[in-house]
């Protein structure tokens, strides 16, 4: 099975540091679906949780994007040096205080995906230039795609296989920034997902 969404980078004020594959390193995806009339203050409560998650011990780089045509909707993306730095996030005050306010404005329970790195970029997350809205048609803005792969568990050896190829291919395209592709942690180790960033003006040529 195979799930896409598509984002416009945002919110950055920093790069997102390479962390080497193959490691202990932790690779989170949390998609968050907020009220349509929360946008706004679901957006200020991400903002907070990114910053405090970038000053923690561990944290190799945190930020969010918000989807294209529904604005409502966010990923955010934490590296994480090892478990026991994800960990000791996962108990931190701030990570609580985030998650309880948001049961106040959200359409559903966040979903969060952890992950070890299967084919990670060497390159750095440069995910924007500033604050853009979705409705913002700027071409100077990247375009983040996520991809989930779900396959059979019998099926996962060979779809590592084919990933891997994929990643080392789509690194070369005409206007790709980063390409990652993730393995989430057992017992889902049949479940991916893969990151894509391309320049916007771009897009279309590499879809």
């Amino acid at each position: 099975m195979l799930s896409m969404l598509a984002f416009l980078m945002m919110m950055a004020e920093q790069p997102v540091a390479p962390v080497e594959a193959g490691g202990a390193a932790f690779y989170v995806a949390t998609y968050i679906d907020v009220q349509v009339s929360s946008t706004n203050e679901g957006m200020g409560l991400i903002r907070q949780y990114r910053d405090a998650t970038r000053a923690e011990k561990g944290n190799s780089g945190a930020d969010f994007v918000q989807e294209m045509g529904r604005p409502s909707r966010f990923v955010i993306v934490e590296f994480w040096k090892d478990q026991a730095s994800f960990d000791a996030h996962e108990k931190a005050g701030h990570t609580a205080q985030f998650r309880s306010k948001l049961k106040a404005i959200h359409n559903s329970p966040y979903d969060q995906r952890v992950h070890q790195g299967l084919a990670v970029d060497a390159r750095p997350l440069a995910t924007g230039r500033g604050t853009v809205s979705v409705f913002t048609q700027s071409p100077s803005y990247n375009l983040l795609v996520f991809t989930h792969v779900d396959v059979p568990p019998q099926s996962k050896n060979e779809t590592e296989v084919l990933l891997k190829r994929l990643a080392e291919e789509s690194r070369k395209d005409d206007g790709n920034l980063r390409y990652d592709v993730f393995q989430q942690t057992a017992p889902r180790t049949n479940h991916f997902t893969v990151l894509a960033v391309w320049e916007r003006s771009k897009r279309l040529r590499c879809a």
